[in-house]
């Protein structure tokens, strides 16, 4: 065992025992198996690791993650009311326990340890830490206070440590989000959820006390382009026409020509699209009617809008106003193209929240990157003029689909990866060092990594908190403070 390691986090010198590095029980891996590394331990990283695992005996896989705590867009990014998404963890952690596997956390890979330092340890490497950036509307008034990225505010109330301190202004009545995609009714659901629904989840409490004094009883999803191209799956739009105590605020003109087209659709769509015209066009029930009536919030999905201007208020502290201008399709279907008309609309709000979608970040020069499309440009998750590198999940594709896409996506790349180990393109003659290099590396720079046996005692804290209040989980919301209980 090595001696005492010191570590400065965040204004703070902590002391602890560094850690061996060999798997659980003293077993070492073996040398002469084919060593691959993952970087990124959400779902495209868990779902390539366990893949490759189950595929390959001779493979061994180590995943590493740049916070202390896995399991990514999982923790951080999955809605709170959706606890049966997060499912996923456990065959994710059933992964991250395999023999042939090891999860370092607290590794930021291209700060701690280069890409370059990995591929010379491991016969392949895997990008695989999806997509932690925003895009940009490119409007003025987009850095007023008020004005929000949906990444950002759903990292806040579902714990990302680098947006607690966000502390959103809730205090007005109208909320404008723009995008409609499914992040965009995650936020709009949380806006307007009954305090007691979200208080059994593992919403943070700083979110749920800031959402029991919110005084937003509006929220209109405002898209670019029409009913037919909306983004958003049937069953998050079912959810909101569901949503106790809320109404739907629809306009009947967004609808025109609508019915007519509904035969011509794919079943999917067609679906998504019935429920739209049920909820904004036909006359409700007497029941239903009545359920509206009492309701004191409301959401509705505003169609054929691009946001041109955000207007501060009279002193410039936050915001009146977004100015959207009024859109034409050109084209039909999903190729349908919004174009921009000459007509203004200004919409009163104290809110705005940008769900736009999420960008890749390049974290490494030696790994190429396409800028405008912010992925690493790949052929079926080869990243090209680079053998041995791989991507994965939202890094390889963009931002696009839900978890069962990313597993799909993930597959193939490991596929990709099995062909070239088959073929001989992926030269595994040579034995690699893998772990042992690299920790030795990050010891020298004093990195520390999170094992997942650590992990597993910052789980049983957050369970325990949660449970003394009566919700499943309640999550520590700085790195600091998971080290601290990772390595007591």
């Amino acid at each position: 065992m090595r001696g005492f390691k010191r570590l400065f986090t965040g204004g703070t010198l902590w002391t602890w025992r560094s850690k061996r590095t060999s798997q659980p029980g003293g077993t070492s891996f073996s040398s002469c198996s084919t060593k691959v590394c993952v970087v990124g331990s959400g779902p495209a990283g868990f779902y390539t690791a366990q893949h490759l695992i189950k595929a390959r005996q001779d493979v061994e896989v180590d995943i590493y993650e740049r916070l202390p705590v896995p399991f990514g867009l999982v923790r951080f990014g999955v809605a709170p009311d959706h606890p049966e998404v997060k499912n996923v963890i456990n065959s994710f952690t059933q992964t991250a326990k395999h023999a042939r596997c090891r999860f370092y956390g607290n590794v930021n890979v291209g700060k701690d340890v280069s890409v370059q330092e990995l591929r010379q340890a491991y016969h392949a490497v895997i990008l695989s830490y999806g997509a932690e950036g925003n895009r940009r509307m490119g409007i003025p008034g987009e850095d007023l206070t008020g004005v929000y990225s949906a990444k950002d505010f759903v990292g806040w109330y579902n714990g990302l440590p680098s947006c607690r301190e966000l502390s959103p202004d809730l205090s007005c009545e109208t909320a404008v989000i723009l995008g409609q995609g499914n992040v965009a009714l995650d936020v709009a659901r949380i806006l307007l959820s009954p305090i007691d629904i979200l208080k059994k989840t593992d919403i943070t409490q700083s979110a749920l006390e800031a959402l029991m004094e919110s005084k937003v009883c509006r929220v209109l999803i405002v898209g670019r382009r029409g009913p037919m191209q909306v983004a958003c799956t049937i069953k998050e739009l079912r959810e909101m026409v569901k949503l106790p105590g809320t109404r739907p605020e629809m306009l009947q003109k967004d609808f025109v020509g609508v019915s007519e087209a509904l035969s011509d659709l794919p079943r999917p769509r067609k679906r998504l699209t019935e429920l739209m015209l049920k909820t904004a066009v036909e006359l409700p029930t007497e029941e239903e009617g009545e359920r509206r009536a009492k309701c004191s919030r409301s959401w509705g999905l505003r169609f054929f809008r691009s946001p041109v201007r955000v207007l501060p208020n009279s002193d410039g502290t936050g915001i009146e106003a977004i100015r959207l201008a009024v859109n034409k399709l050109e084209g039909s279907g999903e190729a349908a193209r919004a174009v921009l008309t000459d007509e203004l609309e200004d919409v009163t709000c104290g809110l705005v929240i940008s769900s736009i979608g999420y960008k890749s970040l390049h974290i490494d020069p030696a790994v190429p990157f396409d800028p405008d499309k912010a992925i690493v440009p790949n052929q079926m998750g080869r990243v090209q003029q680079a053998p041995g590198l791989y991507c994965s999940g939202w890094l390889k594709t963009g931002p696009t689909g839900v978890i069962a896409t990313t597993m799909n996506n993930s597959f193939d790349t490991a596929k990709s990866l099995m062909e070239d180990l088959d073929s001989g393109i992926l030269d595994t003659s040579a034995a690699k060092s893998g772990a042992q290099n690299i920790t030795t590396l990050l010891e020298k720079r004093g990195v520390i990594p999170v094992t997942f046996s650590d992990w597993e005692k910052i789980d049983h804290l957050e369970t325990r908190r949660g449970e003394s209040i009566g919700k499943p989980r309640e999550k520590l919301l700085t790195v600091e403070a998971m080290l601290q209980v990772a390595w007591a």
